[in-house]
This record gives structure tokens, C-alpha cells and sequence, in this order.
């Protein structure tokens, strides 16, 4: 079975400031280069053939990187569902590992989606609340309920301060097979095009797991992040200087 990756690089992550002034926020710098080459590499070691970059803000700036490129010119004024399906060539030709393009993973967390038999499946960090706590001062400001009934997902993307509301967090790294992406897109196909614009990854999960899509949650145990703010950096650096961190991804 041959398996390609996606990654979704179109985004300029504007919280980020001065340093995706001039290039998009995968070629920000964690800890000594790129996150997009912290995402290849770790996707080329768990047995992708080839990954493809979805691409917008300074498009340019990625040339040299993937195996080849799909633009999403509405990168501007869209979410991530619509770089999504500029990738359809792909993903409806073969098994893709979708990642998005401001998170750093081990191989080994993409060789247990690649394990899944599912035609949709996503990994969900169980240590969610130990990183949480670290990047804010309020946890659940920023978390989004996630829960299963121990192999499906059943609930994503609302806000919440119980506890027992998340049993772990999406991570925005993705299993399609081409069957999966199918009933997805016939899906996305009944939306009007304003409304897939304004849709984003959780919304779209959400959405067809109340479609009665089945989406497998894989659990992983940390070992990855995600990079929104110039503070999540200096963390993540001032973490993995010490050994032993909870979500050293390397």
C-alpha cells in the first residue's frame, strides 16, 4: 500500500508577527530549522513516499520542498478545509497522511495512523494537559472538547471546563484513505462555497461525524506541538534543552 502525505503550508500565522513577516509559518524556525522540515522528515521515516505542500502566503518561500505543490489561492480569506480539497488529485488517488503545517511529531505517531484500518482516523495526544498548561495561563481557553467511546470519535471543537470533556485533543495530523475522502468531499459538495471557506479542520469533524462517519481516534502519549505565538518557541527551546520533556518531539 502506498502511502502519500499532505501538508497543509498555505497559512501565514499572522500571531506569530514579525517572524512570518516574509515567509509562510512552516519555515518558522524551532529548534535550529524549519517545522517544515522537522514534519518531512519524520513523515519520510514512517514510510511516506511522497508528500505534497498545500500552498498560499509567499508560495514561493516552499519551492525545494515535497514532492510537488497545490496552491490554494483563496488562502487568504478561507481555512484549512479549503487547502484540503486542493489537494483532491491526492487524496483521491491514495492513502494520505494529512498534516498541518505548524506542528513537529515523531515518525512513530504517523506510523500508528498509518497502522489504522480506518477511512478516516486522527491521533489524539492523551498528555494534552500537560503541554496545555505550560502554553497558557487558562488550559481550557484554548482546548476544544474531544471525546470517544474508545475507538470513535464522538464530540470535537466545542468549549468546555469539565474535565472529563477531553480525553485528549486533536493534534491536525489526519488519515484519508481514498474511500474516506470520497464521502467527505460528496459531503463538502452540499455546502455552499462561502460556508467551506469558513469552515475549519475540528468544524469539518464534527460535522461528518454527525453524518455518521466513523473517525478513529489513535491515542499518542505527547511527543509533539504545535507553534502559534513567539512564546510557544522560546517553551518548546527552553524545554528540550533539559532532558526527559513530556512533548520532546525529536
Amino acid at each position: 500500500m502506498t502511502i502519500d502525505g499532505i501538508i497543509l503550508a498555505a497559512g501565514r500565522g499572522s500571531r506569530l508577527g514579525e517572524l512570518t513577516a516574509d515567509k509562510p509559518k512552516p519555515l518558522t524556525i524551532l529548534g535550529g530549522k524549519p517545522l517544515i522540515e522537522w514534519q518531512l522528515s519524520a513523515l519520510e521515516e514512517a514510510g511516506v513516499v511522497n508528500t505534497y505542500l498545500v500552498t498560499g502566503y509567499q508560495q514561493e518561500s516552499l519551492l525545494g520542498y515535497g514532492a510537488g505543490h497545490f496552491h490554494n489561492p483563496k488562502w487568504h480569506n478561507s481555512n484549512m478545509v479549503r487547502s484540503l480539497m486542493s489537494a483532491d488529485e491526492v487524496l483521491s488517488s491514495s492513502v494520505c497522511i494529512v498534516s498541518y503545517g505548524d506542528i513537529t511529531y515523531p515518525a512513530a505517531h504517523v506510523q500508528a495512523l498509518i497502522s489504522s484500518s480506518s477511512d478516516i482516523a486522527i491521533t489524539s495526544d492523551i498528555n494534552w494537559l500537560a503541554l496545555w498548561s505550560e502554553r497558557f495561563e487558562d488550559p481550557f481557553a484554548d482546548a476544544e472538547t474531544f471525546r470517544h467511546d474508545g475507538e470513535y470519535l464522538i464530540e470535537i471543537g466545542k468549549r468546555s471546563e469539565v474535565l472529563s470533556d477531553f480525553q485528549g485533543q486533536f493534534m491536525g495530523l489526519i488519515r484519508f484513505s481514498p474511500q474516506g475522502w470520497h464521502k467527505v468531499k460528496q459531503w463538502l459538495g452540499t455546502l455552499p462555497d462561502e460556508q467551506v471557506d469558513r469552515l475549519d479542520m475540528t468544524a469539518m469533524l464534527a460535522k461528518v461525524v454527525g453524518e455518521g462517519l466513523p473517525v478513529q481516534v489513535v491515542p499518542v502519549n505527547g511527543r509533539w506541538v504545535e507553534v502559534d505565538n513567539p512564546s510557544d518557541i522560546t517553551l518548546y527551546e527552553n524545554a528540550t534543552a533539559q532532558s526527559g520533556w513530556h512533548h520532546d518531539w525529536r
